[in-house]
């Protein structure tokens, strides 16, 4: 029993002395919980609307006072026409406009009802949805308040319309964010994996030292995988396009160029890892645990990113796949061009380079 004991005893020591084990035990799930816990929610917190009030009354602004004191809302604009609607949306972060009628305020007083437009950005179906249903729900509020001192009452009519999506269809979101994932999983995770099994049977300390440089061993090693997920993003494209009926209003030239800009940052990402892996274990462990539930969650694929909280918010920007969502919905949806997205283009050039660039120098660093 003495024995057993022991070695129950020098088990635990192994474990406690092994980082990495600690890490898998205790810090994954944590977490795993933190981040299912704030980043999975339907609701949504400090989404950014526009104003274009062709009233500019006191019933109008106390309603967009209203709006703006509530949670749910951050107005980011006050528009002074409706052809600002279009480029304020291709901007992409607002996410809905409330258009208020030119007669807002009389005709409350002398037809009882008026009209409010919510003009929605349906790139996302289930944000657009969500933003429509709380603005209705708002302006309930204010007419039940303002009918308690008038009889008879009022009415507040809202007007939703869909932009970019106005049938509400899921695959508009879905083929943007499954692609992400297919490419970022596919070049991250074969890359590194590929690099640590080299390590792993010792060839990768022969290359090193053959008369190629160590970005020529980098290179020669991911040049095959950026084919293959050029070839993968070809067959997704053309299977959105004739099979679910994706649009792609903009530039085919734009979004292929963009989508090799985002497979080799996922390829720079998967070199990375597999400087940091010993194992192909290891390098499988961080590709699908490291990248996958933070391109699901915190990408802006299937949640909010404005109703998360604002370190997750934070966090969001150093994820790639946030970027390439925001400029594959630009070009297939919205028709946008590189004037709208150079600011993402640019992030994802950087992040390309800053990991491409700190892998050559680890592998320097193993030559010397």
């Amino acid at each position: 029993m003495k024995r057993f004991v022991g070695f129950i005893k020098k088990e635990f020591y192994h474990i406690f002395r092994d980082k990495r084990s600690l890490f898998i035990l205790f810090g994954m799930p944590i977490a795993q919980i933190l981040l299912f816990g704030f980043a999975i929610t339907n609701e949504i917190n400090n989404v950014d609307i526009a104003i274009l009030d062709h009233s500019k009354n006191v019933n109008s602004t106390e309603v967009i006072n209203k709006i703006s004191s509530s949670k749910y809302f951050s107005i980011n604009k006050f528009l002074e026409m409706e052809s600002e609607i279009e480029s304020i949306f291709k901007k992409g972060k607002v996410k809905a406009v409330l258009i208020f009628e030119q007669n807002f305020g009389s005709n409350l007083i002398k037809e009882k009802k008026a009209t409010v437009q919510v003009v929605t950005d349906a790139t996302d179906p289930n944000t657009a949805n969500t933003v429509s249903n709380y603005v209705n729900g708002i302006l309930q509020q204010y007419q039940k308040q303002q009918n308690k001192s008038i009889d008879p009452g009022f009415q507040v009519l809202p007007e939703t319309k869909m932009m970019y999506n106005s049938e509400l269809k899921s695959v508009y979101m879905f083929v943007p964010g499954v692609m992400t994932i297919i490419l970022m999983l596919v070049s991250a995770m074969m890359t590194s994996i590929s690099i640590t099994r080299e390590k792993e049977q010792g060839t990768m300390e022969i290359l090193l030292v053959s008369p190629l440089k160590p970005v020529q061993v980098i290179l020669g090693k991911v040049f095959p995988y950026i084919f293959l997920s050029i070839i993968n993003a070809l067959i997704i494209i053309v299977l959105s396009i004739f099979i679910f009926k994706m649009p792609v209003q903009g530039s085919l030239l734009l979004l292929g160029l963009e989508s090799i800009l985002f497979i080799v940052s996922a390829l720079g990402l998967g070199i990375l890892i597999s400087t940091i892996s010993e194992t192909q274990q290891t390098a499988m462990m961080i590709s699908l645990m490291g990248l996958m539930l933070p391109v699901i969650l915190l990408s802006g694929f299937i949640f909010p990113i404005a109703s998360m909280p604002y370190p997750l918010q934070m966090i969001s920007n150093i994820i790639p796949a946030k970027w390439f969502i925001i400029i594959v919905k630009g070009i297939m949806l919205k028709g946008v061009g590189i004037q709208f997205l150079w600011k993402e283009s640019l992030i994802l050039l950087f992040m390309t380079v800053f990991f491409i660039v700190v892998s050559i120098k680890k592998y320097k660093i193993r030559l010397e």
